[in-house]
């Protein structure tokens, strides 16, 4: 028997579906599918089955030091056992094996681990198989020529690993033990993570020490007959022009000379062409940033292109290639579109060309071409609306690649108005080129009218504009992934996955990404004591050290041990200095969460979390003080710059995801719900016939409302209300439940609200269009994708926790088991965490 091994479940359907051609039927063994046909059986994986760890009696972080993990061993331990337990059965039973993992460094680590995993229980032949898209073609090729394990390119994920492992366990519980920060909320740091967050950091301080200076801009309206077009005032200086004005008197001359200028006369006339080239193929940085412009997170442009690629789509979406190997045909892949919408006439208009060259990047290696789709189409019904929009930009890139240039005539008017110099530019699209099947890259064109030197024009509207320069920009995810690129911090396959780590442990926030007071203070803290923690050229370093083990010209163990030797040495620099570390961090941890000053003690009001995990604001005087107030349930707090003039309280903002938003100032929000009364809507229907409850709207001190039960808390029926608006009570009855229809004024549009109805009937469903939209927040689902999980019975997060992720997958086209399996995790995570 054969034993084939993939890297996840769905990779090993999908393989043996083109394996078998259609012939494979599933088993399940040990929750694990199984994939037969003939005397063959393929596995997938889930990533990693195999962890590193250090040994049980180091996991105990108040009784062991930091330092000592530094030297300390480090085992590999099954993270899967159902998994690993399936892959050694049926290596038992085997004659021989195929590790069809992902190709590059995880994928070879991953391999590695299976081959390790069977060579422990079967004394059999194991080889390798490498391809690049999990098509028929190049799978099928892929088996026919089988390779062996480069074991070099595995030890140097296995550095990765163990080094990622101990700088990670090591500095993290260094620096959460001194601010004494434990349990879910500890400091984390990383070795690729740290330096990343000081790029944020240090684009933040620019920020803040930023000094504005103040210039001017004038602009006026020339006029050519019933044609107007906008000029800008410029000067000349050092021979270079110059449009900011930067003394307020010349401005002022400035405006008055071309306010009382009749009119302006054309001085210069320039036209020229200019070719804009087709852009490189997709690399994965690129691709990252093309994504981005979409609206997609990193994190998620990844997720998305996996997707795409295990279901044979496109090719693989981890690569530094900008240049496409000679052996692909684009003409055959072209071919592929024709006929299927909406690609079908590009790839026609395409293929008319006399001669298709692709353009190709600077970047050219040997173990992925660049990110292009396979020439399998799939239809928009087939994917999510994430997926569709993710493969039509992969489409249209390599569409863009073998399409022609386009053409640009640019048009520079220069007129003079009274001695003062106005320019206009004008560009106009002579030839679309690429342009026309790619329309990502800007096509506007500004049209200036044409016009003669010495031409008198007409001016118009002549504008003063007062400007301040403006601080450097924050960089965003792709940006900040190309800057991680050029300063060799993590590789193609973890930069994507650092940025979400600085965003899931609460350093980073928003997009583009700015760090909180915690992230300063990290940055900080090591910058002052240990500087190498977050030093990009030592990091650099070990990239290129890993590079190395790669390409054979270092071993695992040679690396490894340099890295456990800077590592001791940073504990040396950090040894004395932990009271005074753990003192910064906790004073910008108690800043990140300061309010202001409490209206009872004067000490500071901090957000804090109760044993049950629900928000308030406290005292930072308790015990002695116990003022508190409370916040809405929904979400999870964070404190704006934004301040209350009436209370001297920083604002509020709950983040709860789609459901994001301001609750403002916790005094005023307590406040007016103790001002507020309680208005009488009708009988309670758990209570009223009996102990005669009643139904009122009531405003809470959570800043919530609700339409609650008169005889709380002996009766807490409640019916939940918008967060904002007048209610508005209608003299319109229920017949079924008795009870006033309410509406929504949202105080913009008062004369159009929002019928909200009978608050039961409205909550009721509430609740239906609620476990959709649940559905829909997880990762990788779309509405297209929550119809069709609807339509074979998955409606709710509860429904998808107890489904049978393989019935669902067989009946949902598209969405593979594997998937099914994380939104279930994700589910239950989120379970969990409520």
């Amino acid at each position: 028997m054969e034993l084939i091994v993939t890297e996840k479940d769905n990779a090993a359907r999908r393989i043996a579906e083109i394996l078998s051609d259609g012939g494979a039927s599933a088993e399940r063994r040990n929750g694990v599918n199984v994939y037969r046909w003939g005397d063959k059986r393929c596995v997938g994986l889930s990533g990693h089955v195999v962890g590193v760890d250090f040994p049980a009696e180091y996991s105990d972080w108040r009784d062991v030091q930091p330092v000592e993990l530094v030297d300390a061993d480090v085992v590999k331990t099954p993270t899967q056992e159902n998994i690993v337990r399936t892959l050694q059965q049926l290596a038992r039973d085997a004659d021989e094996a195929v590790i069809a993992t992902d190709y590059d460094r995880e994928g070879e680590l991953i391999g590695k681990e299976a081959y390790e995993l069977i060579d422990d229980v079967a004394d059999i032949p194991i080889q390798r198989v490498r391809f690049s898209s999990i098509t028929e073609n190049e799978v099928k090729n892929a088996f026919a020529n089988p390779d062996e394990l480069d074991f070099d390119l595995a030890a140097a994920g296995e550095a990765r690993q163990v080094i990622d492992l101990l700088w990670g366990a090591a500095l993290t519980r260094f620096l959460s033990l001194s601010a004494k920060q434990l349990g879910d909320d500890f400091i984390s740091v990383g070795r690729v993570q740290s330096p990343t967050l000081r790029l944020i950091v240090e684009r933040e301080r620019e920020i803040q020490a930023f000094d504005p200076d103040d210039y001017w801009e004038l602009f006026a309206d020339l006029r050519k007959d019933e044609t107007t077009f906008e000029a800008q005032y410029f000067y000349t200086e050092d021979g270079k022009e110059q449009e900011r004005v930067w003394d307020e008197d010349a401005a002022d001359e400035a405006f008055e000379r071309l306010q009382g200028a009749g009119e302006a006369v054309v001085d210069s006339v320039r036209r020229r062409t200019r070719t804009d080239d087709p852009p490189e193929p997709f690399n994965t940085t690129q691709y990252i940033r093309a994504a981005g412009s979409l609206g997609l997170s990193a994190q998620k442009a990844m997720s998305v292109a996996e997707e795409l690629y295990t279901a044979g789509y496109i090719t693989y979406p981890r690569t530094d290639n900008t240049v496409y190997p000679d052996d692909l045909d684009p003409e055959e892949l072209l071919e592929d579109f024709v006929g299927h919408h909406p690609f079908g006439d590009d790839a026609e208009e395409l293929l008319d060309a006399e001669d298709i060259e692709p353009t190709s990047g600077d970047e050219e290696t040997t173990d992925h071409p660049p990110i292009h789709p396979t020439g399998e189409v799939p239809g928009k019904q087939d994917l999510s609306d994430d997926e569709w929009e993710v493969y039509e930009l992969v489409v249209r890139r390599f569409f863009a690649t073998v399409a022609e240039a386009a053409k640009w005539e640019h048009l520079k008017v220069v007129a003079d108005a009274d001695g003062a110099l106005l320019k206009a530019n004008g560009k106009r699209l002579l030839e679309a080129g690429y342009l026309d099947v790619y329309p990502y890259a800007s096509s506007s064109e500004n049209i200036v009218p044409d016009v003669e030197e010495g031409e008198p024009l007409g001016i118009d509207d002549v504008e003063l504009e007062a400007k301040q320069t403006q601080p450097p920009r924050r960089r965003g995810q792709s940006r900040l992934i190309e800057t991680m690129e050029d300063l060799g911090l993590g590789t193609k396959a973890t930069r994507h996955n650092t940025l979400q780590k600085l965003y899931d442990r609460g350093y980073i926030e928003g997009d583009p990404p700015r760090p909180t007071k915690l992230a300063m203070a990290v940055v900080e803290a090591a910058e002052a004591f240990a500087d190498r923690i977050v030093d990009e050229e030592m990091t650099a370093q070990l990239e290129a050290d890993m590079r190395a083990i790669a390409e054979g010209e270092k071993n695992y163990d040679e690396v490894t041990a340099e890295s456990r030797e800077m590592l001791g040495k940073i504990f040396e620099e950090l040894h004395d200095s932990r009271e005074e570390i753990g003192e910064h961090l906790r004073d910008s941890m108690k800043a990140d969460k300061t309010l202001g000053p409490c209206p009872e003690c004067g000490e500071d009001l901090l957000v804090r979390r109760s044993r049950r995990g629900s928000y308030f604001v406290g005292c930072d005087g308790f015990p002695d003080c116990e003022y508190t107030l409370p916040l809405p349930n929904q979400g999870e707090p964070t404190v704006l710059d934004e301040t209350c003039d009436e209370h001297d309280l920083r604002h509020v903002k709950m983040l709860a995801g789609r459901n994001t938003f301001v609750h403002g100032c916790p005094r005023c929000k307590a406040e007016e719900a103790d001002e507020a009364e309680d208005e009488i809507i009708g009988a309670c229907p758990e209570c009223g016939e009996e102990h005669g409850g009643e139904l009122a709207i009531k405003q809470l001190r959570s800043g919530s409302r609700l339409v609650g039960c008169t005889r709380y808390p002996d009766c807490e029926y409640s019916l939940p209300l918008p967060r904002r608006g007048d209610v508005i009570v209608t003299p319109e009855r229920c017949e079924e439940h008795d009870l006033p229809h309410l509406e929504i004024a949202d105080g913009e549009d008062d004369d159009d609200p929002w019928e909200l109805g009978c608050p039961i009937c409205n909550y009721a469903e509430y609740q239906e269009r609620q476990a959709a939209s649940e559905i829909e927040d997880l990762d990788g689902i779309g509405a297209k994708t929550a119809e069709k999980l609807a339509a074979a019975g998955v409606e709710s997060l509860d429904d998808l926790r107890t489904v049978d992720a393989a019935a669902v997958a067989g009946e949902v086209q598209g969405v593979s088991e594997d998937r099914i399996r994380e939104w279930q995790a994700e589910a239950n995570a989120g379970a969990t965490a409520d």
